[in-house]
């Protein structure tokens, strides 16, 4: 068990929860999360926001009964967590091109403070996509160079990329579909996909997809693929 620092909302349905953890974790990464005994059945997977001065943030969004259960705790209360699982972004020594859609904009804070602390000199421009409302885009802009920011429309439409830009994204199956026709094959793409999991560990197999290289696992081969990978 965990112990809470905070559990705040900041938007409609979205939380920031801090938790005392010491360890390692690499950006992309994710935890599976339990705050009850039976009822849900299964833990909840949720991704790294950030990591530092021994607490990991998580920034979820509230979608069912595991999700409010979490929204319901308080600062000293307990919550499980496993991990951290699954296999992040790379380490990009050059010029990048983030792009978030919704709740997918949370684990690349902690990828774009981790590569602006290692490459001071790189460009970053950071594209968020919402539906209905921001959140979180303020901290982007205090360490990205550009941050562009759509509320209602697609984020892919205003996606540019440069000859030597590397690309990383996280956010709706629909929205790295789009993505994937936007930025030209010369360009590195990496994307995290988001997917129900049960265990995490690659055990129960509930999070297989397909690919050109057969069935894959996104919590354990992923849930960041290259482009080529999932053949987009």
């Amino acid at each position: 068990m965990a112990l809470i620092k905070q559990n705040k909302q900041i938007a409609k349905n979205i939380f920031l929860m801090d938790v005392s953890y010491d360890g390692k974790i690499f950006p992309g990464q994710f935890f599976m999360l339990r705050a009850w005994d039976v009822d849900p059945l299964l833990p909840r997977p949720i991704s790294v926001h950030d990591y530092h001065d021994g607490a990991v943030s998580f920034l979820y969004q509230v979608v069912g009964k595991g999700t409010r259960i979490l929204s319901e705790l308080e600062a000293g209360d307990d919550v499980s967590l496993v991990g951290p699982l699954g296999n992040g972004f790379p380490d990009v020594p050059g010029d990048i091109v983030l792009v978030g859609g919704g709740i997918g904009t949370a684990p690349l804070y902690y990828l774009l403070r981790g590569h602006k602390a290692k490459y001071p000199d790189s460009h970053v421009r950071v594209y968020l996509g919402f539906s209905d409302e921001s959140y979180g885009d303020e901290r982007f802009s205090e360490l990205a160079d550009d941050v562009i920011v759509d509320i209602g429309g697609f984020i892919t439409d205003k996606v540019e990329v440069k000859a030597r830009d590397t690309v990383l994204a996280c956010g709706p199956d629909v929205m790295l579909r789009a993505l994937s026709q936007v930025v030209p094959k010369e360009n590195p793409l990496y994307l995290s996909l988001e997917a129900r999991m049960a265990c995490g560990l690659g055990v129960c197999l509930g999070c297989n997809i397909e690919t050109p290289e057969g069935n894959r696992k996104v919590c354990k081969d992923g849930p960041v693929f290259r482009r080529e990978e999932l053949g987009l």
